[in-house]
């Protein structure tokens, strides 16, 4: 007779935990579970801001066609959640996917409003556009080229996006804004004013100060505190939306349950796309142009975002290259497909990420709570809304000091790299764009080694892709040249 063993809960339990060590190499890669839950939910929260705005920047050509916000909330949410699970299941890298800052913002303002495509149309080509990249990833070329890129120039580009993510994060609070006689300044003419700034400075002195007494959470922890005043805040004193008339109003959300808990999601933006539409109205050459600018700024931002987060999660090989790049590319390529599939504009990796892995996440295992969150929150999206951009930005501000800590392992005292390092550095956050900031740096070191007659040291890839900056670059006067 054949005995039955039966494992107890605590011996279940164990298995699974053994599991999911092995899956994700968690105790391999120095982490722990509660590290992963941790990293995902900081993660998650410095960028819900994505399930706001994007429903805010898609608003005109989404209502033309009878889309509302919530139901663009709703598809955002969904396809963050499946792909970011995704990126943690098969490359297994502490890395999320949600729609892309910019690449929203052409479909919504250049292709929408300035060409007159529908919503529909400007889907159909973030569709083509995926698919094209998912063809490099797929012949190795998109990998390659990562790999040519040099090393200390992949550390400018993580240390340019730390620098570029705390003016992010200062701007989405803020602190900094627009001002009369400069570009920026500080708060409202040149003060710190109003409640949400008291809400930042809360957050990020909390977090600073438990980051410095070595306090597990940190980051957390100050996003959470500062929440809680803010939604305190907004019970007594009953503040709006930031507006030119309440210039000291919150950012993107107010800290308040507006709209109950629970609500149930509408994806009807599923299935909202032209395939050809855009063709047909445009003109092959034009379309083929457009999907050009599309593809180079997915095609560098991802590259930029995994070196930056595996840099600061210390998984990167000796030539700077995160294990599983290639898988980390495909599924990111894939998410711009689904993402028009979806109608909610191209998804990419999220350089907020490095909020997470900034309280610990080393593993695939924090993008799977991080895609979990993101599901709960096409039911849960007046829980998300609560947290005010004030104090996620917080988060994104101090893993700007943790990026930028990486400075010093770039030889400044050659120029060869150090001028295309500074350029990459610099035109991130001053351009607002991870891949013009890559660019600047890669057409530089090879302007300056074609000039040197070192021709022996630019990789052959590199001759292309410094070539296709180029003419990304003008790419404005070209179309113009060609009638486009």
């Amino acid at each position: 007779m054949k005995t039955v063993k039966t494992l107890t809960n605590d011996q279940e339990s164990k298995a699974t935990l053994s599991f999911l060590d092995r899956k994700f190499k968690i105790t391999e890669r120095g982490s722990s579970i509660g590290a992963e839950l941790r990293g995902g939910l900081v993660t998650f929260f410095a960028m819900a801001y994505i399930l706001v705005l994007n429903p805010i920047i898609l608003a005109i050509p989404a209502e033309a066609v009878g889309i509302s916000p919530s139901a663009i909330a709703a598809g955002t949410a969904l396809v963050a959640g499946i792909m970011t699970i995704l990126m943690g299941v098969v490359a297994n890298f502490p890395l999320a996917m949600a729609a892309g800052m910019g690449l929203n913002a052409m479909v919504a303002f250049t292709l929408c409003l300035g060409l007159g495509l529908s919503f529909q149309e400007a889907m159909g080509l973030i569709f083509w556009e995926g698919v094209l990249i998912t063809i490099l990833v797929l012949t190795g070329f998109r990998n390659a080229v990562f790999k040519a890129i040099p090393t200390q120039l992949k550390i400018a580009i993580s240390v340019g996006i730390g620098m570029f993510i705390a003016f992010i994060g200062l701007v989405n609070a803020g602190i900094v804004r627009p001002a009369a006689g400069t570009p920026v300044e500080l708060g409202i003419h040149g003060s710190l004013d109003g409640w949400p700034a008291l809400i930042f400075v809360i957050g990020l002195v909390v977090t600073i100060v438990l980051y410095v007494r070595k306090v597990r959470g940190a980051i957390l922890i100050g996003i959470f505190s500062s929440t809680i005043v803010a939604v305190i805040v907004q019970y007594f004193v009953h503040l709006p939306n930031k507006s030119e008339a309440v210039p000291t109003g919150w950012g993107l959300t107010i800290p308040a349950f507006e709209h109950g808990i629970v609500a149930i999601p509408d994806f009807s933006t599923l299935g909202q796309i032209s395939f050809f539409g855009a063709f047909h109205k445009l003109g092959f050459l034009a379309v083929l142009l457009l999907i050009f600018s599309l593809m180079l700024a997915d095609f560098f931002d991802t590259m930029g975002t995994m070196v930056a987060i595996g840099a600061e999660a210390d998984l990167l090989d000796e030539d700077g290259n995160p294990e599983h790049s290639r898988a980390i590319l495909l599924v990111d390529s894939l998410s711009a497909v689904v993402g028009g599939l979806g109608g909610v504009s191209s998804n990419t990796a999220y350089v907020e990420s490095s909020a997470g892995v900034g309280e610990g996440a080393r593993t695939g295992l924090s993008s799977v709570f991080t895609g979990i969150l993101f599901l709960l929150a096409t039911f849960l999206a007046p829980i998300v809304e609560i947290v005010p951009s004030e104090a996620a930005s917080t988060a994104l501000v101090f893993v700007g000091f943790l990026m930028m800590m990486q400075v010093s392992e770039i030889n400044w005292k050659d120029p060869e790299i150090a001028i295309p390092a500074f350029l990459t550095i610099g035109f991130m956050p001053f351009s607002y764009s991870i891949t013009v900031g890559i660019g600047m740096g890669i057409v530089s070191f090879f302007v300056i080694k074609l000039g040197k007659g070192k021709l022996k040291e630019i990789h052959p890839l590199m001759w292309i892709v410094s070539i296709l900056f180029i003419l990304y670059f003008v790419l404005g006067p070209v179309q113009r040249a060609l009638g486009a």
